[in-house]
């Protein structure tokens, strides 16, 4: 029983290390209702535990988007200030908010998500530069970057917009990790992909570094309060460091509408029975 639980975490971990390297929003989303849904651990601890892979997400991640300088880190520096603080507002709320309440706000999160995939699947494609005005903030703060796209194989310039903006919806991704159990990486997307401007694969890169600051800041919150459980933890985090690594070099290879295609089902799925659960419905 205990070799096929661990296993379960392993694979599980795996697969949610690949999708969170890819998008850019860790693997939280996808392991905080398995451990509830599937598992059926309590949502407090399942949250401790995703807080911790979300930080495995990361490191995987972070390394190889780093090597191939692929995410922006005068970007990640600047955002995360408003993020770290959120999450430890976060942190300390999620001891008060009910059980739920926490089951219907992360199901909630999960439609939000799928809408704004959908969103983009609608808009422009993803592969073409999205800033093309000069901000000065961001020219003062030299937040403007260049990556190198391999599917397009051409160096790709961009310059970053509505810095403010960007910087208070960070605040909210930091609330919403620390209170959640995630790595609030669609906000961090959202708020440099739509409102900054950034493309979207460095936006996904840097989200991908920010996570795991903003993860280990709420992180000790759990820690203390004894929410963390090493058997169900370890595990996981070890296959989701393994799976951002694939995901990682998987990510630089795809289009954006490709992985968004097969993800939008997942949370959709997952979402309404996560919201199913805080009104009591056990589908």
């Amino acid at each position: 029983m205990l070799i096929s639980l661990v296993s379960s975490l392993l694979m599980i971990g795996v697969f949610a290390g690949i999708l969170g390297a890819i998008l850019g929003i860790g693997g939280g989303i996808i392991l905080t209702p398995f451990l509830t849904l599937i598992i059926g651990l309590d949502i407090k601890y399942a949250i401790a535990a995703s807080i911790v892979c979300v930080i495995a997400t990361s490191s995987g991640a972070t390394i190889a988007y780093l090597k191939d300088d692929m995410l922006n880190l005068r970007v990640a520096m600047f955002l995360e200030i408003a993020t770290t603080i959120g999450a430890i507002v976060g942190a300390v709320l999620s001891g008060i908010v009910p059980t739920g309440f926490l089951f219907i706000l992360f199901g909630g999160f999960l439609l939000f998500s799928v809408i704004n995939m959908i969103q983009k699947l609608r808009g422009k494609s993803d592969n073409g530069v999205n800033g093309s005005v000069k901000d000065s903030l961001a020219e003062k703060l030299k937040l403007n970057g260049s990556y190198y796209d391999k599917v397009l194989e051409k160096q790709i310039d961009y310059q970053v917009e509505k810095v403010p903006g960007g910087f208070a919806m960070m605040f909210g991704a930091g609330i919403a990790s620390g209170l959640l159990g995630i790595g609030s990486g669609v906000f961090k997307v959202t708020a440099m992909d739509t409102i900054m401007k950034m493309p979207l694969k460095p936006s996904s890169a840097t989200s991908n570094l920010m996570m795991g600051v903003t993860a280990a800041a709420s992180a000790m919150v759990y820690f203390f309060n004894g929410t963390i459980l090493p058997e169900i933890a370890a595990p996981l985090a070890l296959g989701v460091l393994v799976g951002a690594t694939i995901g990682s070099r998987i990510m630089q290879r795809l289009k954006p509408t490709v992985i968004r295609l097969i993800f939008i089902p997942i949370l959709l799925f997952m979402g309404i029975q996560m919201v199913l659960r805080g009104f009591g419905v056990i589908v």
